[in-house]
């Protein structure tokens, strides 16, 4: 089993490369960011209590993303290994996940950082903003405060998995195919 985490800002490629991984490795991919607006569609506790954090450009609570992500690691140790795409976001949860892991007898292989400049972001956020209709890709200052959070609570994940000799950062300009082949150069060499 390999457990990738994806990492990088919004608007950075996670999704699209995340799914390309998926295909080429068979492999699942969590996106945490899925899960909670899928919720959030439901009308469940969960996703009203999201809601709020969402359309301000906040990051979820840890024990409430923690709880997801444990519940799905235990319903899937038959998989051949997991994508974890916008997870961890905070140290707290990056500790939090180890131990998770470990108690399944796992461990995040590979942090995968796809490191793209901030006003390309932004551009690439309000493109796709007018092409999904989703509220929090709309706004050009929820974009930056979102990219603010990143920067300030969740570029130190990066640090926490360095120190594991577990981080690889690539260059995510260019073509999907060219980000893609830089991704999977990297993973290829941890399997």
């Amino acid at each position: 089993m390999i457990n990738i985490v994806l990492f990088g800002a919004p608007g950075c490629g996670k999704g699209t490369q995340a799914q390309r991984l998926k295909e080429r490795y068979g492999i699942d991919h969590v996106s945490t960011g899925e899960v909670i607006r899928g919720e959030i569609r439901r009308g469940t506790e969960l996703g009203r209590s999201m809601e709020s954090y969402i359309a301000q450009g906040k990051l979820a609570p840890d024990e409430i993303v923690i709880g997801m992500i444990a519940n799905y690691v235990a319903e899937h140790l038959d998989a051949k290994g997991c994508i974890f795409d916008g997870f961890p976001r905070t140290t707290v949860q990056a500790e939090e996940f180890d131990k998770i892991l470990a108690k399944h007898g796992l461990k995040v292989d590979i942090m995968v950082d796809i490191h793209v400049p901030e006003e390309e972001l932004v551009r690439r956020i309000l493109l796709r903003g007018k092409e999904s209709g989703r509220a929090d890709d709309a706004s050009e200052e929820v974009i930056r405060d979102r990219l603010k959070v990143y920067h300030d609570q969740t570029a130190v994940v990066s640090d926490f998995y360095a120190a594991q000799g577990k981080y690889a950062s690539v260059d995510g300009i260019g073509t999907i195919d060219e980000v893609f082949d830089r991704i999977a150069g990297i993973v290829d060499n941890v399997k």
